[in-house]
């Protein structure tokens, strides 16, 4: 066992003393946030003369502008003012659930923007509308009221694609007509966008993709007439709406798509040959700089084989480049990228650790190496590799080969690969954009003591300047507070198979002799790193200040640590990562400043089936659960996710069985609180629902709020506040007896 205290918090106030003030929720969900004006969406122009980003506003935390920087004096204006610009009007159904798949669900104002190839303007989605804004500061308005959907401006800059009416649409920007792509959406099918799955597992959010030259688009069109219907209540405070929603649960039969080559001039289109087997995903579709090859990852049903395949757009021909296998399941990743020279950059976990390698004529050349891997950033795909400079044949991509709680990031020469250079400072979780020359990059870091910040660099990472320095001085939010901000504690323990489980921990001053409870933390499932070295979201320090010590880890099966450590959940969930959680339990019970009987979990999504489980198999060690928008029953989650680490129910019944957290829910004496929204379309409130009957009937004592026209994320300052009061109060009343 060993822990590493980090140095103290440095304090950068100004010689003036700031007042300060008591942690309240209240005031951590109000605005501006107590972390600083954090940007989203950071982007370099194609030049690397601008860096772009969406920047909340001083009084909206939730409601987001668009921003320039010029990275050569460092000056920065607002392009698009959401308040002045947008119509205001609702969004579509449609539009609402596409932002739930990209985690935006609840913010304003604008949450995506395209760049123009040329970078000369910028395409930007406000209220269901298309402007196209310029740096000059002018916008114009290209669509009203349509509804459109999922807008990208093509490669070479002569059209904006979107859907409307279920269809690709192409609008001429010199001419501003707008003509139709494809003619087949409608009813079941829709073309240019991604299907739900690809959406919310695959981390693809598109549809349509232009070549470079802008003479062809290739299109898919999903059918979703053999997915189940599932009518979903939205349950609100003015009334109840219900949704006929097309959602492919585990075992059940998923969309069947196509993928076509079409030429926005003639319109002629070319059906892209995916095979005959019918029940594949469309994972990736990326074009050759020439144009002459569309490449298209094509993933069995069950993930344990992706092709990469090389499709002639002429005839839509293809054939298999070469194959990627797993015994457990494939993650995907966007570590992909097609040279110049015909060879191609491609991420791989085959030696146990995901690595990048190049193919060039049929040969493989492994160009990292080692037990660390490039890293994992999102909940279910990666994209380490952030930038390929082919005039100097060097790759730049994130990665923890110096320490697992870091991402940082390095550069190698993929035509002499050696030890990859780190350009970034130790210490800090970092993350990365690059213009398309990968001559410039965008940085965004933070610590355990600094909130993020957004720096530009060059290639060498030399810091060239602040795009938001976000310190720490006395006009920060989060000065009033900074005094009491306690730091961070990190660790390791063994699990029973001996693997390293990382633990983080702050605690209040602790007194001599004084036991302390324990706020645990967890969420537990694949795809999410919990312990970094990065700023932590400010209820942390709040149970601090209120007498807590914080604490959470990552249990077998999470990601950037091979796939030794990650695939031991393969048809086991509800097993390891619980038994894990239970070992940090009992290590926490025998430190002389915890109080044994008051160890508190809490986890929401994946962490609320945590609690659940957690409470069902260690009856006792745990003195209360909170459990958030839980899925109960694997056979009610979709198919990407479930069937990749359980196998389907119609062949692996015994492993959902084994998973389910309802047989068991009666065994809990544990007090528990249940949360749920009430419009969840993510993990639907059926899941709750069981779990609330099978309790009922079975006379078993629980707690519950639900949150009335609230989808997976509960969206707003006070409705947000009202979470994290009523867990408070759960635990006043049912750990501390207050």
């Amino acid at each position: 066992m060993r822990s590493l205290l980090l140095a103290a918090l440095p304090l950068l106030l100004a010689a003036a003393p700031v007042p300060q003030q008591p942690l309240t929720i209240d005031r951590i969900f109000a605005s501006p946030s107590l972390s600083g004006p954090t940007p989203r969406q950071l982007k370099l122009s194609p030049d690397g003369k601008w860096v772009t980003l969406l920047k909340p506003r001083a009084d909206d935390r939730d409601r987001f502008d668009l921003w320039a920087v010029d990275t050569s004096t460092g000056a920065q204006k607002m392009l698009v003012d959401s308040k002045k610009v947008g119509s205001g009007a609702a969004l579509s159904e449609a539009e609402k659930m596409r932002r739930e798949r990209a985690r935006v669900g609840g913010t304003e104002g604008i949450v995506e923007y395209d760049w123009a190839p040329d970078g000369k303007a910028l395409l930007v989605p406000i209220d269901g509308d298309l402007y196209l804004a310029t740096l000059d500061g002018k916008v114009r308005k290209l669509t009203s009221g349509e509804a459109v959907l999922d807008p990208h401006v093509s490669e070479a800059g002569h059209y904006v694609s979107f859907v409307r009416d279920q269809n690709l649409v192409a609008l001429d920007l010199a001419s501003g007509k707008a003509s139709p792509l494809t003619s087949v959406g409608g009813g079941t099918v829709t073309c240019g966008t991604a299907e739900f799955v690809a959406q919310e597992e695959m981390d693809r959010t598109e549809g349509a993709w232009w070549s470079p030259d802008d003479a062809h688009v290739a299109v898919e069109c999903y059918d979703e007439v053999r997915v189940k219907v599932v009518t979903r209540a939205a349950i609100g405070a003015d009334g109840t709406k219900t949704f006929d929603q097309r959602y492919p649960a585990a075992g059940t039969l998923n969309v069947t798509v196509a993928l076509s080559i079409i030429s926005p001039t003639t319109g002629k289109a070319v059906k892209v040959d995916l095979d005959s087997d019918p029940d594949i995903y469309i994972a990736r579709v990326n074009w050759a700089p020439d144009g002459r090859t569309l490449y298209v990852q094509r993933e069995t049903r069950d993930q344990k084989r992706l092709d990469m395949l090389a499709v002639d757009p002429a005839t839509g021909a293809a054939k298999v480049l070469f194959s990627e296998t797993s015994r457990t399941w494939i993650d995907l990743n966007d570590d992909f990228k097609p040279l110049k020279d015909g060879s191609l950059i491609w991420g791989s976990a085959r030696s146990g650790f995901l690595h990048l390698y190049r193919f060039a004529n049929g040969q493989w050349t492994q160009l990292t190496h080692g037990d660390w891997s490039v890293e994992m950033n999102g909940q279910s795909a990666h994209a380490g590799l952030i930038g390929v400079d082919e005039a100097s044949h060097r790759l730049f991509f994130t990665a923890n080969k110096d320490d697992v709680l870091e991402s940082q990031l390095y550069t190698i020469d993929y035509l002499n690969p050696a030890e990859p250079e780190r350009l970034t400072e130790r210490g800090w979780w970092n993350e990365a954009v690059m213009d398309k020359a990968a001559t410039r990059m965008v940085v965004t870091r933070s610590s355990p003591s600094q909130p993020p910040q957004v720096y530009l660099a060059d290639a060498t990472g030399k810091r060239i300047a602040w795009i938001e320095e976000n310190r720490l001085d006395a006009s920060h939010p989060y000065a009033p507070f900074l005094a009491a901000h306690r730091p961070v504690t990190y660790g390791t323990m063994k699990a029973a198979d001996g693997s390293t489980i990382y633990y983080e921990m702050i605690t209040p001053k602790l007194e001599a002799g004084k036991r302390y409870p324990v706020f645990f933390e967890h969420y537990g499932g694949p795809g999410s790193q919990q312990v970094k070295r990065a700023w932590m979201a400010p209820m942390a320090q709040y149970w601090v200040s209120k007498g807590w010590i914080y604490f959470q880890i990552d249990n077998r099966g999470s990601p950037n640590r091979g796939t030794a450590f990650q695939d031991q959940i393969y048809h086991a969930m509800g097993t390891v990562e619980v038994e894990d959680q239970a070992t940090a339990a009992r290590w926490l019970q025998q430190q002389a400043f915890v109080d044994p009987k008051k160890i508190a979990i809490f986890g929401w999504s994946y962490g609320g089936y945590m609690t659940l489980k957690m409470l069902e198999k260690d009856r006792g060690l745990y003195a209360a659960g909170i459990a958030g928008a839980p899925v109960t029953k694997w056979e009610l989650y979709d198919t990407h996710y479930t069937e990749r680490y359980l196998g389907s129910p119609l062949t692996d019944p015994k492993t959902y069985a084994t998973s389910d957290a309802i047989a068991d829910a009666p065994s809990i004496k544990t007090p528990l609180l249940l949360m749920h929204g009430l419009s969840d379309d993510n993990v639907v409130f059926e899941n709750s629902a069981a779990l609330i009957n099978k309790l009922q009937e079975t006379d078993t004592p629980f707690d519950m709020m639900l949150y009335v026209g609230q989808t997976h994320h509960i969206a707003g300052e006070g409705r947000q506040a009202h979470v994290q009061k009523t867990i408070e109060r759960f635990l006043d009343e049912k750990v501390l007896g207050e």
